[in-house]
């Protein structure tokens, strides 16, 4: 069986619904990729195929067990700035629970309400 995909507005990439991992906030994430040519790099071909081809990865969203009004980008940084960027209104996703014993992806429904949708 395959892992659920599904579709999210781009607008709750923010530092309150869907937050990145990596960094504490959006803006930190935007910066650092701004001062590193490799990132940028990635950035800027990002930019152009997406609205070319299409997001053709679907960017992982973790929750925590612990947490479970903590949504997280877990892979998909990248790819989330140059949506932003592009102003695309939603993207495709797909999701697991962040489990003290491990993860895996879901292959049910993303419970939407964790972002008050």
């Amino acid at each position: 069986m395959k892992p659920w995909i599904g579709r999210v507005p781009t607008a709750c990439l923010n530092d309150q619904q869907i937050r990145p991992t990596e960094y504490t906030r959006w803006a930190d994430a935007r910066e650092r990729f701004a001062r590193r040519p490799k990132d940028k790099k990635i950035l800027d071909d990002l930019k152009t195929s997406i609205p070319r081809n299409g997001l053709t990865v679907p960017i992982i969203l973790g929750i925590s067990e612990r947490y479970p009004d903590d949504v997280y980008v877990c892979d998909g940084h990248h790819r989330a700035i140059a949506l932003i960027d592009l102003g695309i209104a939603q993207f495709a996703f797909q999701w697991y629970w962040i489990r003290s014993f491990g993860v895996r992806m879901e292959q049910g429904p993303f419970p939407y309400y964790v972002l008050g949708l």
